[in-house]
C-alpha cells in the first residue's frame, strides 16, 4: 500500500501541546471516517534532525492508504478542506512543509 509522508513545522508562537491535541481530537478523528486511510500516526521529531539540523521540522506523519488518488480526492473533499484550513490556519506553516509518497519494500519486519 502507497504512504505518503509529510514533515512540518509549527508557526511561530503556536503551542506544541495545543496542535498535538487537535491532531487527536480532530485530525485522527476525521480520518477514522474515511475508508481509504488504513493507518494515520503523526509522530513528534526529537532533535537533532542529523543533516537537516537547521530544518527546523517538528513532526512526521505518516499516512498509509489504498490509493493515492483518493487520498487527493479527499484531500479537496468539503470536510478535507475545512480541516486543512484549520490546520494551516492555525498550527502549521505550510511553506516549511516536506511532501512525499513511498512504497514500502516488502520483507521487512
Amino acid at each position: 500500500m502507497p504512504v505518503r509522508f509529510l514533515i512540518s513545522t509549527l508557526k511561530a508562537g503556536v503551542d506544541p501541546a495545543e496542535y498535538e491535541a487537535w491532531v487527536i481530537e480532530r485530525d485522527y478523528a476525521m480520518v477514522r471516517t474515511m475508508p481509504n486511510y488504513i493507518s494515520y500516526k503523526v509522530h513528534r521529531i526529537r532533535a537533532p534532525i542529523q543533516g537537516a539540523e537547521n530544518s527546523g521540522w517538528q513532526y512526521l506523519e505518516r499516512i498509509e492508504v489504498k490509493s493515492l488518488e483518493q487520498h487527493d480526492k479527499d484531500l479537496v473533499s468539503e470536510a478535507g478542506i475545512a480541516l486543512r484550513e484549520e490546520l494551516y490556519g492555525r498550527y502549521l506553516d505550510r511553506a516549511k512543509n516536506i511532501y512525499f509518497a513511498a512504497d514500502e519494500i516488502e520483507g521487512g519486519i
